[in-house]
């Protein structure tokens, strides 16, 4: 067994964990009714499991700026579309 790798394992456990958890909250959260809330909570919730995933499974916590801005770049994207259709939603 190579030298950190104990460590890392913990971590990977820890990740899987804790998205089986969101995702137990994310089916528990939709059997609550929030009304518009609840397209709001699952998207967050979503993120959270997205940056997990991409942070640990992916390995971008430990790489340099330039991949950082080429993961950033399409969720900047991501958000002009999501923002850009919810004003044309909220306007009709």
């Amino acid at each position: 067994m190579a030298h950190g790798t104990g460590n890392s394992r913990r971590a990977g456990i820890a990740v899987f964990v804790a998205l089986l958890l969101l995702t137990a909250v994310t089916v528990l959260a939709s059997y609550v009714d929030l009304g518009l809330w609840n397209a709001v909570v699952a998207l967050l919730i979503a993120s959270v499991k997205a940056s997990l995933v991409a942070l640990f499974f992916m390995h971008l916590k430990s790489e340099n700026r330039l991949v950082w801005g080429f993961a950033l770049v399409p969720i900047a994207f991501l958000a002009l579309i999501i923002f850009g259709t919810l004003v044309d939603t909220m306007l009709r």
